[in-house]
């Protein structure tokens, strides 16, 4: 653990946002520093309530630093004007760890794919004995791992939120999976948004690696705009290699899911993993719940839950792929968010789409495929099984792919795809 020039250490910290990022920073810097609580909700419910302060004493106290959740956004929350007027004192607590560990880190990012190819890594160092520790918006709170020796190597999937208000943390390895226009009602601009993606290769250092996505207008842009001191390694995400021949895991027929293997290919060579073990470890993956997870296939019908799609690009790389598709969305419609796949990628795809905003992706997609709209996924799955039934000799697809966010109706897309598998389950009687 690194002790010289911490900090953090016997500094006065506020930390803003009581969730498990929050609660383990809390647990990690309370023998450490002199620590105080701060959350919007008043009423939340702690073990550590004698620690929490109230917001107008917050103005009295100088603090040293301050310790944001991802979630909190400066622009809207209680303690704006506070936040603003002391922005160069905002850390998270990815800073937290780098600032006390010199542990090797293999950090991943990218609008789609992070958790899933933060998942495959974590399980193929598992598999190969290296103590790999599965931290950040998957696995546990980057604070709360114990036990950390020098071989601990710490495999982090982070948000843009994370490394937005990041500011001493740095990774050996970066990985930017892909860029696509994403959380622009947050970050404001798309620039902002690429921004934080890119803060991940400002911060890395000579002796460094960045993987990034070959052809990816966006990360080719910045690329092109700013020279970094690690070294960089251009990812082909459409041209395969020869490993692939030996995947027979049917998780991984999406372009998506075979770009991020891609990236644990080359990645794996400069970590020195063994090839057939990392085959070994790849084929048996099943797949993180609610992301392409295949939850039913029999006879004439294949049914995938996608729940986490939230946007247009995490729904189009699976739907290029596959044929007799019902194309299930719906929910809250990423702002500026577009529709790429051509009128010719669309002939096998029929789209159903339930929700309050049904009208907005139907104004976006009708010109491209076949719509129908519902008002909700009930009544949508009960339209789908009734013509399914009738069609009992053709090989069907039911896509789950909301490609909009879930707060219309469902607190986070796992609720929202664990209310879908239950109303699977009465079509079905599938057992999971």
């Amino acid at each position: 653990m690194k002790i010289f020039n911490n900090i953090f250490l016997g500094k006065k910290i506020l930390i803003y946002g009581l969730g498990k990022s929050g609660i383990s920073s809390y647990k990690f810097l309370k023998k450490k520093a002199d620590v105080y609580l701060f959350d919007d909700n008043q009423k939340i419910n702690l073990k550590h309530k004698k620690n929490i302060i109230r917001q107008e004493q917050i103005k009295k106290i100088n603090f040293d630093r301050i310790i944001i959740s991802p979630g909190i956004d400066i622009s809207n929350c209680k303690l704006s004007n506070f936040l603003k007027k002391n922005f160069t004192k905002i850390h998270t607590d990815l800073d937290v760890l780098f600032s006390f560990y010199s542990n090797e880190s293999i950090t991943i990012t990218g609008t789609n794919g992070k958790s899933t190819t933060a998942q495959i890594l974590h399980n193929v160092l598992i598999d190969q004995k290296r103590d790999s520790r599965l931290i950040g918006n998957i696995g546990n709170p980057v604070l709360s791992e114990k036990n950390i020796t020098k071989k601990t190597i710490f495999v982090i999937e982070a948000s843009s939120y994370q490394l937005d208000y990041s500011s001493i943390f740095r990774t050996k390895y970066a990985l930017i999976l892909n860029i696509t226009s994403d959380h622009i009602e947050r970050h404001k601009s798309l620039k902002n948004y690429v921004n934080a993606k890119f803060k991940l290769l400002k911060s890395q250092t000579k002796g460094s690696f960045a993987y990034v996505k070959r052809d990816d207008k966006l990360i080719t842009k910045r690329l092109k705009k700013n020279k970094y001191s690690s070294k960089i390694y251009k990812v082909w995400t459409s041209n395969l290699n020869k490993k692939f021949d030996k995947i027979t895991n049917k998780y991984f027929i999406s372009d998506s899911n075979k770009e991020n293997l891609s990236f644990i290919f080359k990645i794996a060579s400069k970590l020195k993993l063994n090839d057939k073990k990392l085959i070994e470890t790849i084929n048996k993956f099943k797949g993180l719940d609610y992301r392409q997870q295949i939850i039913f296939d029999r006879k004439n019908l294949t049914i995938i839950n996608d729940s986490k799609s939230t946007s247009f690009a995490s729904s189009e790389s699976m739907l290029k792929n596959l044929n007799d598709i019902y194309w299930i969305l719906g929910g809250i419609p990423k702002k500026g968010d577009k529709f790429k796949l051509s009128k010719a990628n669309c002939k096998n795809i029929r789209a159903f789409i339930f929700g309050v905003h049904r009208n907005k992706f139907s104004k976006i997609l009708k010109n491209k495929l076949k719509v129908r709209s519902f008002s909700n996924l009930q009544e949508t799955l009960k339209v789908i099984f009734s013509e399914i039934n009738n069609q009992k000799f053709i090989n069907n697809i039911i896509f789950f792919s909301p490609a909009g966010a879930s707060f219309d109706s469902f607190k986070n897309f796992e609720e929202r795809g664990f209310f879908f598998n239950k109303l699977i389950k009465k079509h079905t009687n599938a057992k999971r």
